[in-house]
């Protein structure tokens, strides 16, 4: 019998930001979502660029995940992983996908939906030259989402990618580098007081951006 005090039904939490006007909206989505990221990064530096990317097989099966966004602009919103991952596998058999960012203190989230494209090698050589020494090293070593069979495997591999490139120059993985998701569809959420929240979406419809609220 379940413990009466888990009972997650009973949780309840407020939304006390103020609203989300329609004519406060940019026509531009692009510019919406760096207005909203902006103030995510001046309240919560550390987790602004978070994002849940949801893909799905060849069988509709579906899969989420935490991963970082890189870079956007519009073209596009980028991050970077193994090839051979599970969203690599997913992204190969059927690219497209959604992101949401959730901004836990401004009671925001932000969907984007729209196919996947794998960006250029130069695009994830040139990144991956930019991280720390220490991811380097862990991408090229891991097949990422691949069975392993202890901690060990992984850290004695470590020990010798260190020793076999003692300069620190790794050569990136041609199995690791960056996709880009194509927006066709934004939705900006508000949470609002007794769960009457703001939701507005765009649609690419014909070359141009529709916005129409929805109900919560």
């Amino acid at each position: 019998m379940a413990n009466p005090n888990s009972d997650v039904s009973a949780l309840r939490r407020e939304y006390v930001a103020s609203g989300l006007h329609k004519a406060e909206l940019s026509a531009d989505p692009f510019e919406q979502f760096q207005r909203w990221f902006d103030n995510a990064l001046e309240a919560h530096p550390d987790d602004a660029t978070s994002m849940t990317l949801a893909t799905a097989d060849d069988q509709g099966r579906p899969a989420a995940r935490i991963v970082l966004l890189k870079h956007f602009d519009h073209h596009g919103f980028c991050w970077f992983t193994d090839f051979r991952s599970e969203k690599g596998l997913h992204l190969a058999q059927n690219p497209y996908a959604e992101v949401l960012f959730y901004w836990y203190g401004l009671e925001r989230q932000v969907r984007i939906r729209g196919p996947v494209e794998q960006l250029d090698y130069s695009f994830g050589e040139h990144y991956f030259n930019e991280r720390p020494l220490g991811s380097r090293i862990s991408a090229a070593i891991s097949h990422q989402s691949a069975p392993v069979d202890n901690r060990a495997t992984l850290e004695s591999a470590v020990a010798q990618m260190r020793e076999q490139y003692a300069d620190g120059n790794i050569p990136c993985p041609e199995t690791w580098g960056g996709y880009r998701l194509i927006p066709e569809r934004f939705e900006f959420w508000q949470g609002r007081e007794n769960r009457l929240h703001d939701r507005f979406s765009y649609e690419l419809k014909d070359g141009q951006w529709q916005i129409n609220r929805l109900q919560p």
